[in-house]
């Protein structure tokens, strides 16, 4: 039979087929879990969980959406807990086999979530962190427009968040909404599920009119749907104003209570105590009872042509939010219950929700026919979306030693600097590829230069209003072709928008070399969504400077303690914490070797504002050795210091190392012999043990050439943060060993006052060697 063609006016019989997908999406979401938690053999006893409610408040919206607007080119961010209608809408497209169907939180098939990388069927973004999958399409937006206005070939789209209610209470949302740079953003597009319930209740007071307002306040188009067709037609009859004023009124607890009543109790509670309620009671009293218990749940987000409406009048200049009111558990026999979030139907629900939606709970899996009006929908569909393949663009080639030695007294954040000014002169085309981002900290984090050289990013070009000003020092360029994204000063802004930089090598087939740049104590704070972005692929430099209790004179509130811990930890992450100018060269030279591609992998750097004289380096003079030193660099340690016959061994990192020399010498004076190995990564080291123990594949070599086993001895380590950090490098070996750092709170004062009281000083490396030797 012929296929109907949806058109921009779709006729009653076009949205008949649209309704008919809509409840078998309903059904495969419902069923997918129901199997998941209720069929699927679960010896463990352990609950595998799902959210049919949650599902099914979303189930017009993406019916909606994927089968009528979306183009290609779209993307979108789905909210975590519609990750079975996602599934759904996928096999109905033919893009996930029906196999994985059953498979939902199984190991090896449907993730609990979205995921770009671990889920067999398409998903755009990776979701499951609250707020952060809502806010990732804008920062997909402004990746897109840079590959575009940079390289071009990214074309157009449009960015979607399916956005749950709740989502709407974590400050990153906010934070991100009021980034200035968004309000330029009009390809965006958030859809709010405003469904008014939360995991334990119903929220008493959902305040979305304060909602619409801020977004309104911060330039976003704002548009409501509140009820659909069948409810506006009885606000259009006689009593419709009172009914309407009388539901707009009442509080949400008070409205979720009339979703759980049937015709007689609706007659007896809706009309209310109020002056309208003879108005209202002669409405209902002349509606038969089906109509009206499906009138009271008649909301804008299950009505597909109020979504067609507004999906029909997004204006493109500007982002935009839909705020869909919606039943949470829309069309299951928990819909509008306060504890339905987790709620599962039992057999004999979920065999009445087939018998209403055209399922089979026999066969839950079954397709339309070949030749049905929906398969045909469902066919057209799946052309219209289909997207180009892109075959990603191999990174440019990187010099692993730009041949610079320095010298002098220098700092690792200032290095970071010279080496991208050096990266545009040694390697042109990959730095063209470089794009760092900051949160307002440019000119303190030393990117000054950088952003002199290259610009900043802007899409369109914007006057420098400062470029005739003699004392200006920094010159803030904005241009489409500027290589520097400035962010306001929030940290969670800055870290999204790094992991989409780092990811558009997989979206749109350029690799970027992204750089984000913070203070160091800030990475806690941003800790989640830069995890996240790595969870999703996203590929990208953190630099975290400046780091630890070297900045003395900050206080405790900005001296960084456990981040060294964290650079270990970080799954899908190389972290370095050089000592010197030129580890940080190696370092980041090898960093951003690894990026843009799919077997890449992101990196921390933890850099300092600690003056060092370079000559302490000792940078090899011969080729030969130099290479030999840069490897041991890159791969997480080298020895700085060699005794004939050592006593104990210093493994010192970052900006402690001065402490570490120093103290060799003074024990050499009293007659105890020292190594001192200057470590870069403490996480290369310990993959590099763990690799040794059988647990994990990673190079180990580095183990022999600097911890090698003749030269075992008692081990002092000690770092400018937490000592847990370092202590590991004692198992290599198996030798005696204490480790010094940070544990406690900071303080105000000079170097010295603060190194002394956190015992990173000589003096404390000494006496902590000579306790060990005596």
């Amino acid at each position: 039979m012929s296929s109907p063609v949806l058109t921009s006016h779709p006729s009653d019989a076009e949205h008949e087929v649209l309704r008919e997908i809509e409840r078998r999406v309903l059904w495969l979401s419902s069923a997918i879990i129901h199997h998941a938690n209720l069929v699927r053999p679960n010896p463990s006893g352990l609950k595998v969980g799902g959210h049919q409610a949650s599902s099914a408040s979303m189930v017009s919206i993406m019916t909606s959406l994927w089968f009528r607007h979306l183009r290609a080119q779209d993307r979108v961010s789905v909210k975590p807990h519609a990750s079975p209608v996602l599934h759904s809408i996928n096999y109905l497209l033919g893009e996930l086999d029906a196999s994985y169907l059953p498979r939902l939180r199984e190991f090896g098939g449907l993730q609990s979530y979205p995921s770009r990388l671990k889920d067999p069927d398409p998903a755009d973004y990776s979701t499951g962190s609250v707020g952060i999958g809502a806010t990732a399409p804008l920062w997909g937006a402004v990746s897109r427009r840079y590959v575009d206005t940079a390289f071009s070939g990214a074309g157009t789209g449009r960015q979607y968040s399916l956005v749950g209610d709740a989502e709407l209470d974590e400050g990153a949302v906010w934070e991100a909404v009021l980034d200035p740079g968004v309000a330029d953003l009009g390809e965006v597009v958030w859809i709010v599920d405003l469904n008014r319930q939360s995991l334990d209740r119903v929220v008493p007071n959902i305040a979305a009119d304060k909602l619409r307002g801020m977004f309104a306040a911060a330039g976003w188009q704002v548009i409501t749907l509140k009820y659909g067709s069948v409810m506006e037609g009885l606000f259009a009859r006689p009593g419709g104003a009172e009914l309407r004023r009388r539901i707009d009124d009442m509080p949400n607890p008070e409205y979720q209570r009339l979703l759980r009543c049937d015709a007689d109790e609706l007659r007896h509670r809706l009309p209310g105590d109020g002056p309208d309620n003879t108005a209202i009671a002669a409405l209902i009293g002349n509606i038969d009872d089906n109509t009206l218990v499906e009138a009271i749940a008649n909301l804008g987000g299950h009505d597909l042509e109020a979504l067609d409406g507004a999906f029909a009048s997004i204006d493109d200049t500007r982002p935009t939010v839909i705020f869909a009111y919606t039943v949470k558990g829309y069309g299951l026999a928990t819909k509008g219950h306060p504890q339905n979030h987790s709620a599962l139907l039992n057999d004999a629900q979920m065999r009445d929700l087939a018998e209403r939606t055209g399922g089979d709970a026999d066969a839950p899996w079954r397709g339309f026919p070949s030749d049905s009006a929906a398969q045909m929908l469902c066919q057209q569909a799946s052309e219209r979306l289909r997207r180009p393949e892109r075959t990603p663009q191999t990174p440019p080639s990187l010099p692993t030693d730009i041949g610079r030695t320095p010298t002098g007294t220098a700092t690792t954040q200032a290095a970071l600097g010279r080496v991208l000014l050096d990266l545009t002169r040694a390697a042109p085309d990959a730095a063209r590829r470089v794009v760092t981002v900051s949160p307002d900290v440019s000119s303190t984090t030393n990117l000054g230069g950088w952003v002199n050289k290259v610009g900043v990013w802007s899409p369109s070009e914007r006057r420098d209003w400062f470029a005739d000003d003699a004392e200006t020092i920094l010159h803030w360029r904005e241009r489409p072709t500027g290589q520097h994204i400035e962010l306001g000063i929030a940290e969670t802004n800055l870290v999204s928008l790094l992991g989409e930089l780092g990811a558009t090598w997989s979206r749109w087939g350029q690799p970027l070399l992204p750089i984000g740049v913070l203070y160091d104590p800030f990475v806690e704070r941003a800790l989640e969504p830069w995890s996240y972005g790595i969870y999703a692929g996203g590929q990208s430099i953190l630099v975290g400077t400046p780091s630890g209790v070297s900045l003395a004179p900050e206080g405790g509130a900005h001296q960084s303690i456990k981040t060294p811990s964290i650079g270990l930890e970080q799954p899908g992450c190389v972290t370095y914490e050089p000592a010197f100018a030129i580890d940080t060269e190696w370092a980041l030279l090898a960093s951003l070797s690894r990026l843009g591609k799919p077997d890449g992998s992101s990196a921390y750097l933890r850099l300092s504002t600690r003056p060092v004289d370079q000559t302490l380096a000792s940078v090899p003079a011969d080729p030969a050795a130099r290479e030999r030193r840069r490897r041991q660099v890159v791969a997480g340690a080298y020895a700085l210091r060699r005794a004939n016959n050592p006593d104990v061994t210093i493994a010192a990192m970052g900006a402690v190392v001065p402490e570490a020399l120093q103290a060799a010498e003074r024990l050499e004076q009293v007659g105890i012999a020292s190594d001192v190995v200057c470590v870069t990564s403490p996480d290369l080291l310990y993959r590099a043990v763990r690799a040794r123990q059988g647990h994990e594949s990673a190079d180990s070599w580095v183990l022999d050439q600097v911890f090698p086993a003749d030269r075992a001895t008692h081990l002092v380590t000690v770092l400018d943060g937490h000592p847990h950090t370092l202590s590991f490098l004692a198992t290599i070996n198996r030798v005696a060993t204490t480790a010094l750092g940070v544990t406690r709170f900071g303080q105000s004062g000079s170097l010295e006052d603060v190194y002394r009281y956190h015992g990173l000083d000589t003096d404390g490396i000494v006496r902590a060697a000579l306790d060990l030797s005596g």
